[in-house]
C-alpha cells in the first residue's frame, strides 16, 4: 500500500463513526426503555461499548460537566473529531492528487 496515511485516517475516522453511533443507539434505547433500561440486555452491550469513550471524555472534560451530560459531550467531541478527520483526509488527498471521495 503506497498511502499509509490514508488508511489510518480512514480507519480513526471510522472507529469515530462506530462510537457516535453506539452511543446515538444507548441514547434511543434509553428512551424507548425508561426506567427499566438496566435490565435491558442490549442496553448493557452499549454501557460495555461505550465506557471506553466516556472514560477519555471524562478525563479531558472538567469537573463542572456532570456525569449525565457525558454521553452528549462525548457524542459533539467525536462528531467534531469525525469531521476534522475527513478534513485531514481531504487534505492528503489533495496535496498527494489523489480522488479518494
Amino acid at each position: 500500500m503506497s498511502h499509509p496515511e490514508l488508511l489510518i485516517l480512514g480507519v480513526l475516522r471510522a472507529l469515530a463513526e462506530v462510537a457516535m453511533l453506539f452511543l446515538l443507539g444507548q441514547g434511543l434505547l434509553a428512551l424507548l426503555a425508561g426506567s427499566r433500561r438496566h435490565d435491558n440486555t442490549i442496553y448493557r452491550l452499549f454501557l460495555i461499548v461505550t465506557a471506553p469513550v466516556l472514560k477519555i471524555v471524562r478525563k479531558i472534560t472538567p469537573p463542572q460537566v456532570i456525569d449525565r451530560h457525558l454521553p452528549f459531550v462525548a457524542f459533539a467531541l467525536l462528531f467534531w473529531c469525525w469531521i476534522g478527520l475527513a478534513y485531514l483526509k481531504k487534505i492528503y488527498c489533495d496535496a498527494n492528487l489523489l480522488q479518494c471521495f
